[in-house]
């Protein structure tokens, strides 16, 4: 494995240690989910980033136990919700936290949404779970409630509409008032804007950091993008190839990464101020997860690599307060 656990989080509502995911394709075994630790406190939004095919969403659909069946399985490794592991638990106690006590927000809204449905029944389907003996008039009453606490205008009016009616920006506010219906303590979001342009994107992103305060959640952001990151994020985790590279606030990773692919993948992000005949660009591809190498995944892309790079993968190795990597080359960072 790669070395202990990331750091603990006395106080955390979502605490993952170690986890890992499999899928048997004709390929062979993937480890999607290679010994992945995190933890979000209540009210902390973790961004988890990295590129296409990193395992940020095989992780994300790990957490609620909704991996593609039969070729996916957990092998290992724990996820506590407020100290309980959800591992544990009997797909029918999996079927009363999920919805209740965390919930997910897929990136898609077109296929998150049935479209032969309306919004109200969706979201009262999505309610009654919490509140089964409420009659269907109070249930649809709270269905309003939720579309508004989302900001979408004339609720009651728009609870008939179907999803072919809406938007982008407006499905995706639907998905996201069915998520938080039953007030969850952890939302999981991935990559909820890639589908909304620029305007909608900034909209959408202060209105979940509005309803995050309101209601204290902990909040699991999945995105590539490091813009989204600097404006919701209040910590970061770096994921190639099945496993977290570096984490660590916001703020840090920022003025000073530690692992050679987080600075690969900031040095990739064009700058407003800088003028560029080309942007830089990171080598080669990720590894296959069906064939990964003995060391460090990411050394073949890596220019500072070592032999030892090659041979053995890195323990986590603490370089500053609360910002962690898994790098042989990785030092401490310089005191601000």
């Amino acid at each position: 494995m790669s070395g202990p656990p990331a750091r603990r989080v006395s106080d955390a509502v979502l605490d993952v240690r170690d986890l890992q995911a499999h899928l048997q394709t004709r390929w062979g075994l993937v480890r999607a989910v290679d010994g992945v630790s995190f933890a979000v406190r209540a009210g902390e939004t973790l961004g988890l980033v990295g590129e296409s095919g990193s395992g940020k969403t095989m992780t994300a659909l790990s957490l609620l136990r909704l991996l593609p069946r039969p070729a996916g399985r957990i092998v290992g490794g724990q996820v506590l919700l407020d100290g309980e592991d959800l591992l544990a638990k009997s797909e029918r106690e999996m079927r009363r936290v999920r919805g209740r006590r965390i919930s997910m927000i897929l990136q898609d809204p077109q296929t998150s949404l049935n479209p032969v449905f309306t919004v109200g029944d969706q979201l009262v389907e999505a309610l009654r779970a919490t509140h089964r003996p409420e009659s269907r008039d109070g249930l649809w009453r709270r269905a309003a409630e939720a579309l508004a606490r989302v900001h979408v205008p004339a609720p009651a009016e728009r609870l008939r509409a179907f999803p072919h009616q809406m938007s982008g920006g407006m499905k995706q506010r639907v998905v996201g008032a069915i998520a938080l219906a039953s007030e969850p303590r952890v939302l999981v979001a991935d990559e909820p804007t890639t589908a909304l342009d620029v305007t909608i994107q900034l909209q959408y992103l202060a209105l979940l950091k509005e309803l995050q305060e309101r209601l204290r959640l902990a909040m699991l952001f999945i995105t590539h993008d490091f813009g989204i990151v600097a404006r919701i994020c209040d910590r970061v985790a770096v994921m190639y190839a099945g496993r977290i590279v570096e984490q660590g606030p916001v703020r840090t990773l920022f003025r000073s990464p530690a692992h050679p692919y987080t600075r690969a993948l900031m040095a990739s992000v064009p700058r407003m101020e800088a003028r560029v005949e080309r942007l830089p660009s990171i080598e080669g591809q990720p590894p296959a997860l069906h064939r990964l190498p003995a060391g460090c995944r990411f050394a073949p892309r890596c220019g500072l690599a070592v032999e030892r790079c090659r041979t053995e993968y890195p323990p986590i190795a603490v370089v500053g307060p609360a910002h962690e990597t898994a790098c042989w080359r990785a030092e401490p960072s310089p005191a601000r």
